[in-house]
């Protein structure tokens, strides 16, 4: 047997991370852990996985050096290692994105018809300096609490259709969530214009902002 060089150790450390991307569900990980630290119990629940499940899919994160984890009492929280890690989950998206086809029809069949209007960052920030949009955060509690952009509205999606009266009716609403792979955003903006508001999705999420240190992002 051919004993192993320090070249070999190398690429085995680069290895290890390709490895930890290497399942469907430990990606969903990165991009619940995007919006902020999270506990075991809520990423199974957000996720749809048994704890024991989940937790072996973060101890897999861990140990290729994406996640760090603290323990508070009885419960375990992770977080991603650093916003490279963001930048990282973001470039393997980009990467399908341009050379694998079916990753276009996925997201088309994930996020419904392309019948909302997007407002790329650049705008919204011009938008929101002049004070002729109203900001909506979607997202759930949790992940709002994690980080949001200064000054936006939140209302879970689930809680929207009764509380539409809280938003303004004298401003465009803009909606915004996890990124540009979270329906809740389009959801939310088909809702909104059912129910007679003037409505628009942001381009971009927290997991975005994150990546560019968009301002106003409080966590």
């Amino acid at each position: 047997m051919t004993e192993a060089t320090p070249k070999d150790d190398l690429f085995a450390q680069f290895a290890a991370v390709g490895k930890a991307l290497g399942h469907p569900k430990r990606l969903e990980l990165l991009d619940l852990l995007a919006q902020g630290p999270r506990s075991v119990d809520d990423l199974a629940r957000a996720t749809g996985l048994q704890m024991s499940t989940c937790s072996a899919h973060l101890q897999n994160l861990r140990e290729a050096g994406l996640l760090t984890s603290r323990r508070e009492h009885k419960r375990v929280f992770y977080s991603l290692s650093g916003v490279d890690v963001v930048a990282l989950w973001d470039q393997v998206r980009r990467v399908a994105e341009e050379h694998r086809p079916h990753t276009e029809l996925a997201r088309r069949a994930y996020l419904g018809p392309d019948d909302t209007v997007a407002v790329d960052t650049d705008e919204l920030l011009a938008r929101l300096e002049s004070g002729d949009v109203v900001l909506l955060d979607v997202r759930p509690e949790t992940e709002y609490a994690a980080g949001h952009v200064d000054g936006a509205i939140h209302i879970p999606l689930d809680e929207l259709g009764e509380r539409i009266p809280e938003l303004p009716t004298d401003r465009e609403v803009v909606a915004y969530c996890r990124g540009r792979y979270c329906v809740l955003a389009h959801d939310a903006v088909r809702l909104l214009s059912a129910r007679g508001l003037t409505a628009k999705r942001a381009a971009d999420g927290i997991l975005e902002w994150r990546i560019t240190d968009g301002p106003g992002l409080t966590s």
